[in-house]
């Protein structure tokens, strides 16, 4: 689950009780009220920091609002907003520092599997998993996986990516690592965690995870 949804979640109940509150005894709000700015104060007095779980991850950034508020109108970011929303995204984006961007497969599937992280209990520092099963498929000895993303199963292979240092297959490599990085500078409002953006991710991670995906020895690609 996103920071985004997260937070999103959690503002839901306290939103409903500001809306009573403005409606209670059959009273209706004044007219103007901003509810949005009512919600944050309310969420904000009603959590607070518990290890490394900050206050702080309720406040939402420019894209966080801007897809949230297309959420919650229930209807899609308007396609103008959308590109600007993805330009402002992709310039987010930092490629590896020493060029390479495949690390090892064996240790990108520990990355995958692995769900820790993030959480109040867990300590500065800790590794994070990339909880990677909680939405895709990846290998087809899995048999326990979400389907909020599409299956990622012969990844490289349905992608022509028989060799991942070739010339032929770095445009594929270069859109993997970004999506992995930022997803959000390719469909702006996207569900997917934004790994390297938000520091869930260490580039080593990264280029395991990427290894994963488009090693042709790897389990995906068998």
């Amino acid at each position: 689950m996103t920071k985004t949804k997260i937070a999103s979640w959690l503002a839901m109940p306290v939103a409903a009780a500001a809306l009573a509150a403005c409606t209670v005894g059959g009273g209706s709000a004044a007219a103007g009220t901003d509810y949005d700015a009512m919600t944050a104060k309310v969420a904000k007095e009603s959590f607070q920091d518990k290890g490394i779980a900050k206050v702080e991850r309720l406040k939402q950034d420019e894209a966080n609002r801007l897809c949230s508020a297309a959420d919650v109108a229930g209807k899609p970011l308007d396609e103008s907003s959308a590109k600007m929303l993805e330009a402002a995204q992709m310039k987010t984006i930092q490629w590896p520092s020493d060029g390479k961007f495949l690390g090892n497969w064996e240790a990108g599937e520990e990355v995958a599997q692995s769900g820790k992280g993030e959480t109040w209990r867990d300590k500065a520092g800790d590794v994070n998993g990339g909880n990677c099963y909680n939405c895709h498929q990846l290998t087809k000895e899995e048999i326990s996986f979400g389907t909020i993303g599409p299956s990622l199963y012969n990844y490289g292979k349905l992608r022509g990516v028989t060799d991942p240092n070739s010339a032929a297959a770095q445009e594929v490599v270069k859109y993997t690592w970004g999506k992995l990085y930022n997803a959000r500078a390719y469909s702006a409002c996207s569900l997917m965690p934004r790994f390297g953006h938000n520091g869930i991710l260490k580039e080593q991670q990264l280029k395991d995870i990427m290894a994963l995906l488009l090693d042709p020895k790897s389990p995906v690609n068998q």
